[in-house]
């Protein structure tokens, strides 16, 4: 069979754990067969960024930058368990983290919706997504364990030497402190693509913080939304009929479960990462959430919104054959692949990108899912294969 071209490889970063397995079967089984699959590789996976003290993170980084579109598989961000199970030299950042901060963007994900699976929100009635902030944060922190007795300050010492001080609190006993930064050009950013990804999709544009009580630092990030909505969005928000709306963190938590979805809901950094897994979760299953990340220079970075799946990774290496869901990770593909081709002009590989998701979604709708579908599945499902099968299904329908 004569395969589709690419003219430009993405960027393929391989994870770890089950993802990973699962990773090179949808390669071989739903990819390879019908493209002539160009890709630049970088693994990801946690001992070798441990073997290249993380510098294959940056170097992967680099390659989205100069290629334009990355797809990423699931990888762990070491703790110390993961440290001693691995035998790591130290522990690892956070390589999502690090890509972002190197890519700047933000990271858009929305859940992959399908007939039989309703929300667990019965007022929703289309899918909420979730705009995060990808730049600093709780994941740029520096962290301090106190032994004892004694005094932390904020620090602020300026280019010309002079300093500004804050006392963050005089301890009597040990304890713990962390510093969280982050940069008005990159919120700037946020809020530029945010507004964007609302207007295109025209859907209304949510945004909350506590502003409340992190009067400066939550407060920065209100205001500079509000300057970019006044300065450079109104006017396009209005034409394309939609709503710019502003509240805090927990009052948008009870609005949103009252809702009836439809909407681009922009968070912080944490906020997002907490709110995308509610979401995700509420909707069917946390392997049914895409994510995109996009970047204000015009490069993206597609992945699976869930983690590595440890515990059937654990399962696989025993020789056993899970359940495992690969949709996100097929949709993190399928959306590399339609964001190669629209760059790229190539029609035919875009149309294969939307034929494989249609032949994702028509399986499951069809009664033929994982098993963590099937309990939500309704009518219940016509069969429940395992990951293998499943993707041997979808392959038939190409």
């Amino acid at each position: 069979m004569l395969k589709i071209n690419m003219k430009t490889p993405l960027v393929e970063i391989d994870g770890d754990e089950m993802t990973r397995v699962l990773w090179e079967i949808i390669k071989e089984k739903l990819l390879i067969p019908f493209i002539d699959l160009k890709t630049e590789y970088y693994d990801l996976g946690l001992s070798n960024r441990d073997n290249t003290n993380d510098e294959v993170t940056v170097q992967s980084a680099q390659a989205i930058k100069k290629y334009g579109v990355g797809v990423k598989c699931a990888t762990i961000t070491a703790n110390t368990a993961r440290q001693k199970e691995y035998n790591l030299k130290y522990l690892l950042p956070s390589p999502n983290a690090t890509i972002r901060a190197i890519l700047d963007g933000t990271v858009f994900r929305k859940p992959i919706s399908v007939n039989r699976i309703k929300p667990s929100v019965i007022t929703w009635k289309s899918p909420i997504v979730i705009g995060r902030h990808a730049y600093g944060d709780v994941y740029k922190a520096a962290e301090m364990e106190i032994e004892g007795p004694g005094k932390v300050e904020l620090v602020y010492t300026k280019a010309d030497g002079t300093e500004r001080r804050m006392e963050i609190a005089n301890f009597k006993s040990s304890g713990i402190v962390q510093g969280m930064h982050n940069l008005d050009e990159s919120i700037k950013s946020f809020a530029r693509a945010c507004f964007l990804y609302a207007i295109n999709e025209k859907i209304p544009l949510w945004f909350s913080t506590k502003d409340t009580i992190s009067k400066i630092y939550d407060g920065r990030f209100k205001t500079i939304f509000e300057e970019i909505y006044e300065n450079e969005f109104k006017e396009k928000c209005a034409a394309a009929g939609i709503d710019y709306f502003y509240t805090l963190i927990d009052d948008a938590v009870a609005r949103v479960v009252k809702s009836k979805g439809g909407f681009l809901w922009a968070c912080k950094n944490y906020d997002g990462d907490v709110q995308s897994d509610m979401i995700a979760s509420a909707a069917g299953s946390l392997a049914m959430m895409t994510s995109v990340l996009v970047s204000p220079s015009g490069v993206f970075e597609y992945e699976a919104a869930h983690g590595t799946v440890q515990q059937h990774y654990y399962r696989w290496q025993k020789g056993e054959k899970t359940s495992t869901n690969p949709a996100a990770l097929i949709f993190a593909w399928s959306g590399a692949l339609s964001k190669r081709a629209e760059l790229d002009n190539l029609g035919d590989l875009g149309d294969f990108a939307q034929r494989l998701e249609k032949a994702v979604l028509s399986t499951i709708d069809d009664g033929i899912m994982t098993g963590d579908l099937a309990k939500l599945s309704d009518p219940p499902p016509a069969k429940i294969l395992d990951s293998w099968d499943f993707i041997d299904e979808i392959a038939s329908r190409l």
